[in-house]
């Protein structure tokens, strides 16, 4: 497991499996509309053009990727979201993200830098906020 991973716990095939999951619409519509809580297979494919089983497979392929879950209640089997799941996704993808802004942020100091011939900072941004 890499460093990456073992900080979240993941394991490359199950990040592989969430965002292959993701990948499509119609599954990433499920997780908006799950975001605002539980719902039926019925409820979910109402707005969407295409066949309660065709849902129910793509549920199912939510659930493979962990991002959802089902219980029991009574003859409902409402689907919910896995927040915890999401939550793994973006420390991920966080990390990643501040690593960037950390490399721009020393880019950034740099260019500013003033140039050791002019005595200006080495970008027109820069020049234009010293006005």
């Amino acid at each position: 497991m890499s460093d990456a991973n073992a900080l979240t716990g993941d394991t490359d095939e199950q990040l592989d499996r969430a965002f292959l999951a993701l990948a499509d619409p119609v599954r990433r519509g499920i997780i908006a509309r799950l975001s605002r809580g539980p719902a039926t297979v019925n409820e979910l494919a109402e707005p969407v053009s295409i066949t309660v089983q065709a849902v129910s497979k793509h549920i199912q392929v939510l659930e493979a990727a962990g991002l959802v879950t089902r219980s029991r209640d009574a003859q409902r089997r409402p689907v919910h979201l896995a927040p915890a799941a999401l939550e793994r996704l973006t420390a991920w993808i966080d990390r990643y993200r501040l690593a960037h802004e950390q490399q721009f942020r020393r880019l950034d100091a740099l260019l500013a830098q003033p140039d050791s011939t002019t005595g200006q900072p080495a970008t027109p941004i820069e020049q234009e906020k010293k006005k």
